[in-house]
């Protein structure tokens, strides 16, 4: 990132965080930091989930990018890995079953639950809205070096490994 502002989120008008320690200094700017990008990310969430179909939640993206990174899954194990209920989990993957977008099919290793899988349709929304958000990042970071994206994704990595515990 040569020259960026590392310590603002890019908008140039933020002051300096005030008071406490050097380590104070950094971890409130990982807060405001993380505070926007988050912020940022859940509106396009819900953008990406509604390119994908206009009747989709915004949390319905995280699932699809789940089932497609790891093949299906029991709802209960995708209901651990976002950190929601059950009945959450059970209640968003009815309204993608209903749109045609997910199935459920026998769980192999246990006859008594099922497997929340990708169906074709599905799979072929959410990889071109995933393509297109790809290249928007890739013209998003085209000044930086490749060095650059992979560190902050090796970054990013490290620190939602850390999170999940």
């Amino acid at each position: 990132m040569r020259g960026a502002d590392v310590h603002g989120s890019g908008t140039g008008s933020e002051a300096p965080p005030k008071g406490g320690s050097g380590v104070d200094q950094e971890f409130l700017a990982l807060e405001r930091e993380l505070a926007v990008f988050l912020r940022r990310a859940r509106a396009q969430s819900g953008e990406m989930a509604r390119e994908v179909h206009p009747e989709l939640e915004p949390a319905a993206y995280g699932l699809f990018v789940r089932l497609d990174d790891a093949g299906p899954q029991r709802a209960t194990d995708l209901a651990g890995y976002f950190g929601v209920g059950k009945a959450t989990m059970s209640r968003q993957l009815r309204a993608l079953e209903q749109l045609g977008l997910v199935a459920r099919d026998p769980d192999p290793a246990d006859g008594r639950a099922s497997l929340v899988r990708l169906t074709e349709e599905g799979q072929s929304r959410f990889r071109s809205v995933r393509d297109a958000r790809r290249e928007r990042y890739v013209r998003k970071l085209a000044d930086w070096d490749r060095s650059e994206v992979a560190e902050l994704a090796r970054l990013l990595h490290h620190f939602n490994v850390r999170s999940e515990g």
